[in-house]
């Protein structure tokens, strides 16, 4: 999905419940949530991440690549 396809505000709440899933592991040091945002969004910016919509399950989560 391309980003200019998703309002900025639901990109970032996209983004924001994609970084506080359980089981998100950031390493051995805490970030805090706008580190992690911004850190994300740099990533789909770059390409680097991608939104991926399944309409079976109506669900979007961000993956790599």
């Amino acid at each position: 999905m391309p980003l200019d396809a998703i309002s900025p505000e639901a990109l970032r709440a996209l983004v924001e419940e994609f970084v506080t899933r359980d089981g998100t592991d950031y390493g051995a040091v805490e970030r805090d949530l706008e580190a992690k945002v911004a850190d994300v969004m740099r990533q789909l910016e770059c390409g680097e991440v991608r939104i991926v919509f399944d309409p079976e399950s109506e669900t979007t989560t961000l993956v790599s690549g």
